[in-house]
């Protein structure tokens, strides 16, 4: 047995990078970081109907606020991250044409969620529906499209960690190598981290929402706190590029403000509106209401 682990060696163990991200289909390129946020928003939305049905709402006004909704992150999303990470884009070798460049990647969770809530509200008041129970139904799905859109950073090698010498190291090839690391250096996976967080929570949202039937938006706001609880470590993994306040990226700050605040609606929205809506409708009186102004017989 003794001679039989001799012969195989020491195991190498490492997560290796796909050797490209782009192919061609006759003149149009396709993208794998594109095709990942248009999986994860095919996710989402599919997530999203079985929700919102479950709380009364019609399957269809899920597509009818994506309409609105996933252009508005998009841009919002790109927005914030040209922001945070300027020097690729305004910097002394920086060129303000790439800030147009989305297919390249870069997109900011914090402008997608903020840009992606205004459609999201314009979607839901043309539809006459309840903007905090559709972000209730909506919270998981989010989890998991941003799941799914982190596969996009390891088709480019990007915005992985620092170096490692964990057996699931990742392996950057050496034209993505950041300056002063050789090659053959492994670093953290952050993507898949991120990935792994998003996933668990999606479903302890899903379980905490139906052991204790949360409403009125509370579900959004956990999805806050636990994204936000993960992005904070995960964020201080990575080397790429990102301004610092303080010391620390300006994500770190960003997440760990935006937690203390989701957490503090939590509570607050708890006390106020214990349980979940009766309806979603915006245009359907809540059964009290409607018996209240019901007039007696012979008036």
């Amino acid at each position: 047995m003794n001679g039989l682990i001799a012969a195989v060696g020491p195991v190498v163990a490492s997560i290796p990078s796909p050797s490209q991200h782009t192919w061609s289909i006759g003149p149009f390129p396709l993208r794998a970081y594109a095709l990942a946020i248009l999986a994860g928003i095919a996710v989402a939305v599919w997530l999203t109907r079985k929700r919102w049905v479950e709380r009364g709402g019609d399957p269809d006004d899920v597509l009818e606020i994506a309409f609105w909704a996933v252009p508005f992150g998009i841009v919002g999303g790109r927005i914030y991250h040209v922001i945070s990470s300027p020097d690729a884009y305004w910097g002394p070798d920086g060129d303000p044409v790439k800030a147009l460049r989305i297919w390249d990647g870069g997109l900011g969770i914090w402008g997608a969620i903020a840009l992606g809530a205004v459609g999201a509200y314009i979607g839901c008041r043309r539809q006459k529906v309840s903007f905090p129970a559709f972000a209730d139904a909506l919270a998981p799905g989010l989890l998991l499209a941003q799941a799914i859109g982190r596969l996009g950073n390891w088709f480019n090698q990007e915005l992985f960690g620092s170096a490692t010498t964990l057996p699931w190291g990742l392996e950057i090839s050496d034209r993505y190598l950041p300056s002063g690391y050789e090659s053959g250096t492994l670093f953290h996976p952050t993507f898949l981290y991120e990935m792994l967080w998003n996933v668990a929570a999606a479903f302890l949202l899903i379980y905490l929402d139906r052991r204790f039937r949360l409403g009125h938006g509370r579900v959004f706001w956990l999805y806050v706190l636990f994204y936000t609880l993960g992005r904070v470590w995960i964020e201080m993994l990575r080397i790429d590029d990102a301004e610092l306040v303080l010391g620390l990226r300006l994500n770190v700050w960003t997440s760990i403000l935006v937690g203390v605040g989701a957490l503090i609606a939590f509570i607050v929205v708890g006390r106020r509106h214990p349980g979940r809506e009766e309806t979603v409708s915006l245009g359907a009186a809540e059964p009290e209401q409607a018996d209240a102004a019901r007039p007696e017989p012979g008036r």
